[in-house]
């Protein structure tokens, strides 16, 4: 069974950092992408960034680059996501995914606050 368990969400203040990591196990493929995305509040799921497994390039959405940026370590099976200069419109519920020719698989998500 695929599994993604994202973690390192909680409440910061606006210009803080946080570190986000989605953990996966269960997939045995070398060939996905990891893709981050949130929710805010009342709203639809927004694209944040991606990385790819066989170059580890990460792609950052226009909102947020220059901010965030994906990385991987594979040793441990893990993505992250590092969030940097946040801004009270970055609070939202951020989701990990891992996408394949084998289908998509989700996190169940982890909570972001900015508000001082």
């Amino acid at each position: 069974e695929v599994q993604l368990v994202e973690s390192g969400g909680s409440l910061v203040q606006p210009g803080g950092s946080l570190r986000l990591s989605c953990a996966t196990s269960g997939f045995t493929s070398d060939d996905y992408t990891i893709t981050w995305v949130r929710q805010a509040p009342g709203k639809g799921l927004e694209w944040v960034s991606s990385i790819e497994s066989y170059n580890e390039n990460p792609y950052d959405a226009d909102s947020v680059k220059g901010r965030f940026t994906s990385s991987t370590d594979k040793s441990k099976n893990t993505v992250y996501l590092q969030m940097n200069s946040l801004k009270a419109e970055d609070t939202a519920v951020y989701f990990c995914s891992l996408w394949s020719e084998y289908g998509a698989y989700w996190g169940q998500g982890t909570q972001v606050t900015v508000s001082s």
